[in-house]
């Protein structure tokens, strides 16, 4: 690996860490702080002249926030001579306001495409878009990693006899059906209606035999974890043996971590494509790390290697 210098925005410092101590490379010195007026002001703390550059944000609340910190760093690199403006969006900001749906209402998920692109950045890579389609709104290059291996290699190794995919509606009835090939099961689907913008899901029926099977549900996301919880508990209803759950973004936004701590469901796995506060750290949610599989998206990236093969990879 060549001219390649790694930063880290303030609430991505572990995640990056991590990236860094995978690739054996120091990670790049920044300098953000806020004035007395609420101002973010941003500072390149090292020469970056015509080096590849990668910057790493989450989305750790406040999201606005972290929006500004993350254009302010672009431009700072831009102005700094870089050669290439790599952001890593573990988790894309926005991701789910993606298509408009709804009368006199924003498509965030490309705005923020195009703030991206206008601040600089020559390329972003993020992984598991709540819309695949997410990926088409880039003129630059766009590369969407997927954490399905790093979850099913967490679930082969626990040996359950007796399993069965759960698809939480008709929408994620695809990636369901990719899992079960996988682990060589069957599908079952949960017939769900939502109610308008409340994030409430009520789930109404299970098709697909459940009773005495040890059930995993698989998401991109769980948020509030209504979704999650109107499924375990019609699973439960329908005689599940044990019910797991495994996603790649644990937004865990309002009192989703109490639900999931009070419902039916024995353990959720997720990755850390967002920080876990210490408040929200239970002995049902099960933290993998993800920052190897960007570090080498990265250095393949940086090597002019293909990453493809990645998807492909245990």
């Amino acid at each position: 690996m060549e001219n390649i210098k790694i930063f880290a925005c303030p609430t991505a410092e572990k995640f990056t860490q991590e990236i860094c101590d995978y690739l054996k490379i120091p990670m790049g010195k920044m300098n953000v702080m806020k004035f007395k007026n609420d101002n973010t002001f941003v500072q390149i703390e090292e020469t970056v002249r015509e080096q590849d550059v990668y910057i790493v944000q989450t989305t750790m609340p406040p999201v606005n926030e972290r929006v500004m910190e993350l254009l302010i760093s672009i431009d700072a690199l831009k102005r700094a001579s870089v050669k290439n403006i790599n952001v890593v969006l573990p988790y894309y900001l926005y991701s789910r306001s993606d298509k408009k749906d709804q009368p006199r209402i924003p498509v965030t998920a490309k705005l923020m495409q195009e703030l991206l692109e206008a601040a600089g950045a020559t390329r972003v890579i993020t992984c598991d878009l709540h819309n695949p389609a997410i990926q088409a709104y880039f003129n630059i290059n766009c590369d969407r990693l997927s954490a399905q291996n790093i979850l099913q290699k967490y679930f082969k190794e626990k040996n359950l006899k007796n399993m069965v995919i759960v698809a939480t509606d008709a929408g994620s009835s695809k990636k369901a059906y990719k899992y079960s090939e996988y682990f060589n099961c069957p599908i079952a689907l949960i017939d769900k209606r939502r109610s308008g913008n409340d994030d409430r899901a009520i789930a109404s029926s299970v098709i697909g035999e459940v009773r005495n099977k040890e059930a995993i549900i698989f998401d991109d996301e769980v948020d509030t974890a209504g979704s999650l919880i109107e499924t375990a508990r019609i699973l439960e209803e329908n005689g599940a043996k044990e019910i797991y759950a495994g996603c790649t973004h644990g937004i865990l936004s309002a009192n989703a971590v109490k639900r999931i701590q009070d419902s039916p469901i024995k353990e959720l796995v997720i990755t850390n494509t967002i920080p876990l506060p210490k408040e929200k750290q239970i002995d049902k949610i099960k933290v993998l790390t993800i920052a190897p599989l960007f570090a080498e998206a990265i250095k393949r990236i940086n090597e002019a290697k293909p990453i493809g093969e990645l998807f492909a990879l245990e």
